[in-house]
């Protein structure tokens, strides 16, 4: 009785399992990364990044709601939906699992069973990866739980096809789920071939012939759906759309609905007649087709979004026409696949593109926007070649190449088995494995790992065979040992894996193919499909969470193998279950060393760091950004929380692009739009995407109002053919006119510096070329003429390149800089910015908020990048103050700085380098003393753990050494200048390490 009572029951309890420990570690505001535009998009039904997720936003929308009307609570709300996929995934995985293991074990087993599925279930849901997009407001917990649904969905198909004949309706089913998924993401596409071959296994005998014809049939399938319903039944109904308004002059949206009719009617017509004449396995595979697209359907809320032209409404996707550029992602570009370039090719020639059309509502018809003539080129065939993994024309990423692959000369084309080590290497090895172990093995710390032996890697937790791969590990510095994000799982959710793959081969083949095409399409199929490039933005494990689902139903199939062998050797079976359960200890295990890097709870940084960005700017300003995280948090504090929302955000990575340009000079709630002065005829996609120099000998500069006047020129004598039509700029010299009034009025500068307003500033152009968006930033800057204050995000870049060269115009207001027509202080450092000490004092010590920085809440690396800025910002507002002589004020600044990020939660480094020099200016020699010790301590056990490397290993900490190195030096000059009384010891131990160091 209590055994048929735990079956029934055991589902629930691992649900529950996983709904408090997602609830209890749960993000509670939104997070880094893509999280903030989701919330801040679902949140008012908006269009966010290309390929879209409309069904997501509307299901998040509805989470939303239970808000009640609290903008704080949006993103818990919406955070909690993940919570309760993740957690109805896990439901799911445990009755797969259980329904496979049942297939193969007598039914007196059936006990074990559960047990197993359990186990398997219990460690997906406390794996790294999982866990970690179920606590946030990212789509990858609904689409995990779309692909486990489909999945479940097809085994109880298997189940009961052979007793009812209406089984037929999980098929139906089904197809309705991938439509739905496809609104959410595209990676649930990838269970259909394991789909396809437990439809082949279960109708048809077994033949090598079968077998092969299934396995081609799955990926067909797969490929129709993916490359030709998804994009051609939008691209059929943009083409009608074009014909019948431009060829039949008709109104817009005929063509469209014209093919929605058809498309209806053909498929009335079709389910008519095979039902008529009795054909019903096509009757069924038609009603599969109907509601795979009525699941699609959710995709055309997007036109009606973003008609309503709602604040964010990305590639503005009005229009069937339009809606197909948004789903192919053309923005981002192409990658070879199977044949292509590698890095080294040069185009040879240029092919024509297919040609871009707009709505134009005068003259009611679709015009051609971009022809995009010589668009596509065409690379030299000598250096290109089968399945190019080297591709990237970026000089990082070809130095990259040359490290992983072993490359000795870049000039000359790769060899196959260079192509071949890449792929191995980065993409598989460094890409995919090293996720899939994180989860079921160990994982050494939380920073993002680019090949380095002390970052990002996979362990063990057994020291020895540690050692083997990745150096020492009893001699790791305290801040790699105690990192949080340290994890060992010894092998044990690894070994449970492999024994379950073996055993479920022994006892069923072909349902081990079946898994074995799961785990292989959502793994290793999205490696070769994304074919990345070195250095990722972020760490990408969360793409491959659908293949670690499927080695966890080996995981659970694991247990049986155990039990199965404990029977060999035990008779009484409560003892071999009591045995088998002690398998329930690697979820626990797992649990336990994971909770620290996982749990999200108090945790609002995002949030508060986002609003710190809008507190530095004055009202109605302009604040241009670059990436996600100084972007998508801002939305979501102006879209949900209404917070700042008069201070306009603009996206210089998106100002490249005419719809945007569109909406950046729209209102939008307090912000008045940008004051571009361009027509949309002068910027419209395919016209001055780039402005090339040409020198002409011209020394003079050019006032920003000539040069304005000759880029936005549509003369003959402004473009130079250059295989195309090019915009081109003659002078890099450009002075840019101050209106002192306004600049006095708007608060550009305040009254006490108006003796330091320059007449003019003069800006020199240090490349070769501008894009669009520089283009427009220099029409913005003559259009405003000191109107509204202008800022760039601090975390914009750290170049003149990255800020249009205007940096030494900059003034450092906080998590902002300030244009501002002032000659920047003499400084002692190269710092970007001037500082008014009132200004900096009034954000980092007054108005900004910290999210519980120095709480007890868990700092990822994301976060802690963030905290060498806020350090930076403190330390250079103190040494401000001690110039003006203010050393009481610089005394708060710098003991703020280290109550927010004390060395406990966030690690000395570097950047209290200048933290330590200004404590001894004020006389704060106690404190500055210690510091120095801290520091000492710490580049001391780094050494010594890198110089601990063997020979043949210390290469791969080559540049660690180096870098702690110089910043030991930095700080011995620190120690000695200051008389610290360790200088000495600091000193001499310095000197064995660099000795050391010149002899590797």
């Amino acid at each position: 009785m209590y055994t048929k009572l735990f079956e029934k029951l055991a589902g629930w309890i691992v649900f529950l399992v996983a709904l408090t420990t997602y609830t209890l570690t749960v993000e509670p505001t939104n997070s880094w990364w893509d999280c903030g535009e989701y919330i801040a998009t679902a949140y008012k039904l908006q269009v966010g990044h290309p390929p879209g997720a409309p069904l997501f936003l509307l299901l998040a929308n509805l989470f939303s709601q239970f808000a009640f009307g609290d903008v704080t609570k949006v993103a818990l709300m919406i955070n909690w939906m993940s919570v309760l996929c993740s957690a109805l995934t896990i439901l799911l995985l445990f009755l797969t699992t259980k329904s496979i293991i049942e297939k193969f074990i007598p039914k007196d087993n059936y006990p074990i069973a559960t047990l197993a599925s359990l186990v398997g279930a219990l460690v997906y849901t406390f794996s790294d990866s999982f866990w970690f997009s179920a606590v946030e407001g990212e789509v990858y917990a609904m689409s995990s739980l779309f692909t486990a649904l489909v999945f479940w969905a097809i085994i109880k198909w298997e189940k009961e096809v052979d007793t009812s004949p209406r089984a037929n309706r999980w098929l139906i089913l089904i197809a309705y789920l991938i439509g739905l998924s496809i609104g959410v993401h595209l990676l649930s596409l990838l269970v259909i071939p394991a789909m396809v071959l437990i439809y082949y296994f279960k109708k048809y005998p077994f033949s090598i012939k079968g077998f092969i014809g299934a396995n081609i049939i799955a990926v067909l399938l797969l490929g129709l759906i993916y490359e030709f319903i998804i994009p051609q039944f939008v691209n059929f109904s943009g083409k009608f759309e074009i014909f019948f308004v431009n060829e039949l002059s008709l109104p817009f949206n005929s063509g469209t609905i014209f093919f929605f009719i058809s498309t209806i009617s053909i498929i009335a017509i079709s389910l008519y007649l095979s039902n008529k004449h009795g054909h019903y396995n096509i009757n069924t595979g038609i009603l599969s087709f109907t509601f795979l697209l009525i699941g699609y359907m959710s995709f055309f809320t997007l036109i009606i979004h973003s008609n309503a032209n709602t604040p964010i409404d990305e590639n503005s996707p009005e229009d069937a026409v339009s809606l197909l550029s948004y789903l192919n992602r053309e923005q981002y570009g192409s990658t070879p696949l199977f044949y292509g370039q590698y890095f080294n090719a040069e185009a040879e020639e240029y092919a024509n593109g297919k040609p871009v059309f707009v709505k134009d509502k005068k003259r009611k018809k679709y015009i051609i926007s971009d022809d995009r003539k010589n668009s596509i080129p065409i690379y030299e065939k000598e250096k290109s070649g089968l399945f190019p993994r080297m591709w990237s024309r970026d000089q990082r990423h070809i130095e990259a190449y040359k490290e992983w692959a072993g490359l000795k000369n870049l000039n000359r084309k790769p060899s196959f088995i260079n192509n071949l080590k890449f792929f191995l290497s980065y993409q598989i090895n460094h890409m995919y494995f090293r996720y899939f172990m994180w989860n079921f093995s160990g994982k050494q710390n939380d920073k993002q790992g680019h090949g380095e032996l002390n970052n990002g890697n996979w362990i063990s937790g057994i020291n020895f065979i540690d050692e083997i791969r990745l150096g020492p590990q009893k001699s790791e510095p305290d801040h790699l040992k105690n990192n949080p994000g340290k994890n060992k799982y010894y092998f044990l959710p690894f070994i449970l894996g492999l024994l379950g793959l073996l055993f479920h081969y022994q006892k069923s083949p072909k349902d081990t193919w079946v898994i074995f095409l799961f785990f292989f399409f959502t793994g290793l199929a999205i490696v070769i499909e994304l074919n990345q490039t070195p250095y990722q933005p972020r760490e990408r494990d969360y793409a491959y969470a659908g293949s670690f689902y499927a080695f966890s139903i080996w995981i659970g199939i694991g247990v049986v193998a155990i039990y199965n062998a404990l029977k060999i050797y035990i008779q009484n079976r409560k003892l071999i279950t009591t045995i088998s359960s002690l398998t329930l200890c690697v979820p626990i295990l797992m649990a336990s060393q994971g909770w620290d890097d996982h749990d999200r709870s108090n945790r609002y940084t995002a949030r508060e760091f986002a609003k710190n960005y809008l507190k530095s700017c004055e009202p109605n300003s302009i604040l241009f950004t670059m990436g996600d995280n100084d972007t998508f948090p801002l939305w979501y504090v102006q879209e949900v929380e209404g917070y700042r929302t008069d201070v306009r955000i603009v996206n210089l990575s998106l100002l490249n692009t005419d719809w945007y340009i569109d909406q950046m000079k729209r209102d939008a709630y307090n912000g008045k739009g940008v004051p571009f002065s361009l027509s949309r005829e002068k910027y419209k996609q395919g016209t001055r995407d780039v402005a090339v120099f040409i020198d002409k000998g011209v020394k003079k500069s050019l006032s920003l109002h000539d040069f304005n006047r000759w880029l936005h020129s549509d003369r003959s004598e402004t473009k130079i053919n250059l295989g195309k039509d090019y915009d081109y700029f003659y002078t890099k010299d450009i002075k840019i006119p101050v209106n002192k009034n306004n600049v006095l009025k708007n608060n550009i500068v305040k009254t006490k510096d108006e003796h330091l307003i320059l007449d003019s500033l003069s800006l020199n152009i240090g490349a070769n070329q501008l894009e669009k968006k520089d283009i427009m930033i220099l029409d913005l800057i003559e259009t405003n003429n000191w109107e509204r204050p202008i800022y760039f995000a601090i975390t914009i870049g750290s170049s003149g390149r990255s800020f249009l060269y205007l940096d030494k115009y900059f003034q450092l207001d906080g998590m902002a800089y300030k244009l501002v027509p002032l000659k920047k202080k003499q400084q002692k450092t190269e710092d970007i910015g001037r500082i008014d000490t009132d200004i900096l004092f009034s954000m980092l010590m007054e108005k900004y908020e910290w999210g519980n920085l120095n709480d007890k809440i868990y700092l990822d690396e994301t976060n802690l990048r963030m905290t060498m800025n806020f350090r930076n910002n403190f330390s250079r507002l103190a040494e401000e103050l001690i110039i003006e002589n203010k050393p009481e004020k610089a005394k708060k600044v710098l003991d703020r700085c280290m109550e927010l990020m004390p060395k406990e939660k966030v690690p000395l480094n570097y950047f209290v380098h200048p933290i330590i020099e200004s404590y001894y200016q004020i006389n704060s020699t106690e404190i500055a003393n210690q510091l120095v010790s801290d520091l000492y301590k710490i580049y001391k056990s780094e050494l010594n753990y890198f110089f601990s490397f063997p020979s043949n290993k210390i290469s791969g900490v080559h540049l660690e050494i180096l870098k702690n190195l110089q910043f030991y030096n930095s700080l011995i000059e620190i120690a000695v200048e200051n008389h610290h009384p360790e200088k000495v010891q600091i000193q001499t131990d310095f000197q064995k390490f660099y000795q050391n160091f010149l002899m590797l």
